[in-house]
C-alpha cells in the first residue's frame, strides 16, 4: 500500500474480506453546510451505509496522509477552512499537511487506488453554465472514465449545464442510469432534467449492469436518484450565478458560494434537501453494493 494511503481498519477488513463497502466524500460536510452540520451529516450517511450492510470509507485528507475511513472526532476537522480537493490537489495538500476536503473527482480517484466500487454523494460535477466560456468542466467526470466505480447521486448539480453535461459523459463512455426515473434528476428536483439512457428498477439490476460494464472493460456509472424532497430554485440559481460573476467568485470556489446563497434566500429549504438527498443516496449506494456483493 502507498506509504501516502491510511486506511482505517474496518475499511480493510472488510476490502480484504470482499464486503461491501461504500466511498464517501468529505467536501460536503466542510463546505455544504455550516459546522458542526457538516460533521453531522456525514454521520448520518455513514450510519445511512451501515444500516443497508455495508462498511463507509470517508476519505479526505489530515496529517499527511490521504485517510480512508475517518471516526466521529476525525470528521469534526473537516470544516470551512479545509481545502477543496480534486484530484490534481491530492499530493500537494498531502505534503503541505493540511486538512483537505475531497470531492466526488478525489475520491474517485483514491477508490480505485484502494479497491472500492461503490460512492455515494449529492451530486457530480459536470460542465458549467456557458461552456467553453468560462472553460470549466469539473474533475469528476474525468474520473468517471478512468475509475471503475458507480457513483450514486441526485444528478448534477443545479448550478451546472445539466443536458451539456449528459453529453461529455456520453463522450466519455459513462453510462447513466436512472434508479426508478426516466429522467436525470436536477440535484433539488426530481424531475425536468434530461432523458436517462437506461432505468433500472431493482438493486440487483442495477448491481449486474454495473458488473456487465466492468467486465467489458468499463470505467465509472452513475446511478441517478431522485431527490426525495423536491424545492425549484433556477430562479435563485441564475441569481446567485449572477453575483458570484460580479464578485468574481469562479472555479472550485463557485460551488459553495452558490451553496450558501441558496441555502440562505431559500429560508434553509436547499438545505434540509440537501441533507436529505445525500443520505438517501449513501443508503442507496450501500444497498447497491450488498447487491453486487452477492452476485
Amino acid at each position: 500500500m502507498n506509504h501516502l494511503l491510511q486506511v482505517s481498519d474496518d475499511v480493510r477488513a472488510a476490502l480484504d474480506a470482499g464486503s461491501p463497502v461504500v466511498a464517501l466524500e468529505t467536501t460536503i460536510v466542510a463546505h455544504g453546510f455550516p459546522s458542526p452540520e457538516g460533521a453531522e451529516v456525514g454521520l448520518e450517511m455513514e450510519s445511512a451505509v451501515r444500516d443497508a450492510g455495508a462498511t463507509p470509507a470517508t476519505i479526505g485528507i489530515a496529517d499527511g496522509r490521504v485517510r480512508v475511513g475517518l471516526d466521529a472526532h476525525e470528521l469534526s476537522r473537516f470544516d470551512s477552512s479545509a481545502r477543496k480537493l480534486g484530484p490534481r490537489d491530492l499530493a500537494a495538500c498531502a505534503v503541505d499537511r493540511a486538512v483537505g476536503a475531497t470531492t466526488v473527482g478525489a475520491v474517485l480517484f483514491v477508490a480505485r487506488l484502494v479497491g472500492i466500487r461503490f460512492l455515494g454523494t449529492g451530486g457530480i460535477g459536470g460542465v458549467h453554465r456557458g461552456h467553453p466560456a468560462p472553460l470549466d468542466v469539473s474533475a469528476d467526470l474525468v474520473s468517471l472514465a478512468s475509475s471503475p466505480v458507480l457513483v450514486v447521486c441526485s444528478g448534477a448539480k443545479s448550478l451546472l449545464d445539466v443536458p451539456a453535461t449528459v453529453e461529455y459523459l456520453e463522450t466519455l463512455g459513462v453510462p447513466v442510469l436512472g434508479y426508478r426515473t426516466d429522467t436525470l434528476p436536477l440535484f433539488y428536483q426530481a424531475t425536468g432534467g434530461p432523458p436517462v439512457p437506461e432505468r433500472v428498477e431493482e438493486l440487483g439490476v442495477a448491481a449486474r449492469v454495473a458488473a456487465a460494464h466492468w467486465s467489458l472493460g468499463g470505467c465509472g456509472l452513475v446511478l441517478a436518484n431522485p431527490p426525495p424532497e423536491t424545492v425549484d430554485v433556477e430562479g435563485l440559481i441564475e441569481d446567485a450565478l449572477a453575483l458570484a460573476a460580479r464578485e468574481g467568485v469562479s472555479g472550485q470556489a463557485l460551488t459553495p458560494y452558490v451553496l450558501a446563497f441558496l441555502h440562505e434566500r431559500s429560508g434553509g429549504r436547499t438545505r434540509a434537501v440537501n441533507r436529505a438527498l445525500a443520505i438517501a443516496n449513501a443508503r442507496l449506494a450501500a444497498e447497491v453494493a450488498v447487491a453486487f456483493s452477492a452476485l
